[in-house]
């Protein structure tokens, strides 16, 4: 709800106050004093296109700042969130504009783009006059309208829930696809990294002993050489071996052990010792030899599978000893593939079944659509008749989209249609060229769907243009009606509308100090018997056009 508007330098607007309340708020005041200015500054107030001529003449900057009573569930506050900008208390948007068209926004003093400006004005005011293109007569808030007026919310939940889903579903599931393409891209490569991993047979550590091997090989002739001069100087055939030796000399000194009373024993230990090692020395050279003499391609073999493994790794870029864990990741990636397609089955099963509920949806909300159209333009066609249009024809289009242009909120396109004139044919309501004949369409509209609306500030410029009597008067009651749902402003010319306010502003324009200045002022009841009468009778007051006055507020209060 709208609580105060500042407006400083704007046209002929020096400095302006006003403090809106609850319900109806009707401006009055003579042609020209200045109240299509007061909206205008409104209007830059919430985002709209900024004109250096709005400047007051000699002033550097005009100011306008609009504050607001925001509800808990207003969904402003999930637009502020977005921007980061706090609320405690009240919301204040404020715009400046300098003489050479230079504009800045600001909300809660947090500047913010005017794109972000005209959004967030857009949730908090609706503006309806004779030049007017927001609110119903943007085709795009059609839908939204026909679903408060049938009480859709439970349908389009379920919609919108589903379709989430089923959005989700599919990014999923073409993700899936692309990845498990790429994967299959790489399959023949896997396949044939694994047979050749498999083939060759990998194991860790295999490069050092392979290593070992070679170079143990590649030095057999020297080895073997000085195996065979080891044995000619340890085992000589032409005299005694050094093991004979060792033995001989342990048979001498094991016959003199006991005599010698244990001191030999240490002797003897270390003889048994040196025998048993020269024996393992002989064992050693035969086990040598017989290598060195087991295979002479043995070199040739070993270096073929050091190539082999050397290759294999340099082409999978890892060390040699990675290369069974190499194997183990490119059987994973091959398994993966299989897993991946029952994956892919899945998704696609999931996606299938979750548009299937969708189609359901949509088609129940369409139908749900459908009944609340014809619900709506029969309440609005009795609303209209009673607003002296009886002739005019109402009628609410639900058109079916094409799947892809399907959303969280159906698959549906609405469109409020008029005939004004006998005979022609339906058009659509924002082509109608009379602005009386759309505001009251408007207020018919928003009269039908007050009941489940929205908390919104409504505000209707001269709605009553072209009208008078009885048809100002049931406008009148239809405003009073509307208020008590909703915050209504309403700048008018006819008393029948100007007696149901709760406040009642004149708009005033005069010359101060050779320049003219318009004011506002907040009427008391003796200065809205006035403002009435002179409505009534014109610029002349008379007594008979006070008591008029006092007969219509009267009438308007019962």
């Amino acid at each position: 709800m709208l609580t105060h508007l500042s407006v400083h330098d704007v046209v002929a607007i020096d400095n302006v106050d006003v403090e809106f309340g609850v319900g109806l708020c009707v401006l009055t005041g003579e042609t020209g004093a200045g109240k299509s200015i007061l909206l205008d500054a409104l209007g830059l107030a919430l985002g709209r296109r900024a004109d250096a001529s709005l400047v007051r003449e000699g002033a550097d900057t005009a100011t306008v700042a609009a504050t607001f009573d925001v509800e808990q569930e207003n969904p402003v506050l999930s637009m502020l969130e977005s921007k980061g900008i706090g609320i405690d208390g009240d919301l204040v948007i404020r715009r400046t504009l300098t003489f050479e068209g230079r504009s800045r926004a600001f909300v809660n003093d947090q500047a913010v783009t005017i794109g972000f400006l005209s959004e967030l004005g857009a949730q908090l005011i609706e503006i309806h006059g004779q030049n007017d293109r927001l609110g119903l007569l943007d085709p795009l808030t059609h839908r939204n309208v026909l679903d408060v007026a049938g009480n859709l919310d439970a349908n389009l939940e379920r919609v919108s829930t589903t379709y989430t889903e089923w959005s989700e579903a599919r990014i999923a599931l073409e993700v899936a696809q692309k990845n498990n393409n790429q994967a299959h891209e790489l399959e023949l490569e896997l396949r044939h990294n694994v047979t050749e991993l498999e083939g060759l047979g990998p194991k860790i550590g295999e490069e050092s002993v392979l290593t070992n091997e070679r170079k143990v090989l590649r030095h057999a002739s020297s080895i073997a050489d000085a195996v065979i001069n080891s044995e000619n100087i340890l085992f000589p055939e032409a005299e005694k071996a050094v093991d004979q030796r060792i033995r001989s000399v342990r048979r001498l000194i094991s016959d003199l052990s006991e005599k010698a009373a244990g001191k030999l024993d240490a002797v003897l230990e270390a003889l048994d010792r040196a025998s048993i090692e020269l024996e393992e020395v002989r064992v050693g050279f035969d086990k040598i030899r017989s290598e060195l003499n087991a295979d002479p391609q043995a070199l040739s073999i070993i270096e073929d599978r050091l190539f082999a493994l050397r290759e294999l790794a340099r082409k999978n870029m890892v060390e040699i000893d990675e290369l069974p864990q190499f194997l183990e990741s490119e059987k994973k990636k091959l398994l993966d593939l299989e897993v991946a397609e029952e994956g892919i089955e899945e998704k696609r099963r999931t996606l299938v079944s979750l548009d299937q509920i969708l189609s359901r949806q949509v088609e129940e909300l369409r139908e749900a659509r459908v009944s609340a159209a014809k619900k709506l333009d029969l309440i609005v066609s009795r609303e209209l008749k009673s607003l002296r249009m009886g002739n005019t024809i109402f009628a609410t289009h639900v058109k079916s989209m094409p799947r892809e242009s399907w959303g969280v909120s159906g698959g549906d396109q609405v469109a409020f249609t008029v005939a004004t004139i006998p005979g022609s044919s339906l058009a659509p309501m924002h082509k109608i060229a009379s602005g009386g004949e759309l505001s009251r369409i408007t207020l018919a509209l928003r009269v039908a769907t007050a009941t489940n609306s929205e908390a919104i500030t409504l505000i209707f410029d001269e709605i009553d243009t072209g009208t008078g009597g009885a048809v100002a008067d049931s406008i009148g009651s239809r405003l009073a009606r509307l208020s008590s749902k909703m915050q209504v402003i309403v700048v008018t010319h006819q008393p029948q509308i100007a007696v149901r306010a709760d406040y009642h502003f004149h708009v005033r324009r005069q010359k101060i100090q050779g320049k003219e200045t318009t004011s506002v002022a907040e009427l008391i009841l003796e200065e809205r018997v006035e403002e009435i009468a002179r409505m009534l009778a014109g610029a002349k007051i008379t007594d008979e056009a006070r008591a008029a006055a006092k007969r219509l507020m009267d009438e308007a209060s019962k």
